[in-house]
């Protein structure tokens, strides 16, 4: 029990009799101990729900495709930077990647995997003049 654990100080508690479901002279925890694990794993989510939304707040994630220009016939791979947003969604990282190239007069073609910065290093080379480029 998390009650034990916490609030060492409040075990002895109270006898119980048989309403409370237990035989005389057991002890269950009083009102201070449970509001004080209530309080501390009400604490707990919190900082762990904070630690997951800041995670992703500094995590850079990037994005590798293929494209290509008409007239005449021009294709090229290159790897480009992603909004925040842009990361935890596949269609939302396309069209990003899309609306991007459109304005270079590129259309994509096909967006080849997203990765964090760790990826960029064995990419550079590849992407060449289209490594981080749009």
């Amino acid at each position: 029990m998390v009650c034990k654990k916490v609030c060492k100080k409040n075990l002895p508690g109270t006898p119980v009799g048989k309403r409370g479901g237990r035989r005389a002279g057991k002890s269950r925890p009083g009102r201070a101990c449970r509001a004080s694990a209530r309080r501390l794993s009400g604490r707990l989510a919190l900082a762990l729900g904070l630690l997951l939304l800041a995670a992703p707040a500094g995590a850079a994630c990037y994005a590798d495709y293929k494209a290509k220009r008409d007239n005449p016939l021009r294709l090229h791979y290159g790897v480009i930077e992603l909004p925040e947003a842009a990361c935890r969604d596949r269609a939302r990282a396309r069209a990003e990647i899309a609306r991007r190239l459109a304005e270079g007069r590129w259309t994509l073609l096909r967006v080849l995997g997203q990765f964090g910065p760790e990826g960029l290093d064995g990419r550079r080379e590849s992407a060449g003049e289209f490594f981080l480029r749009f």
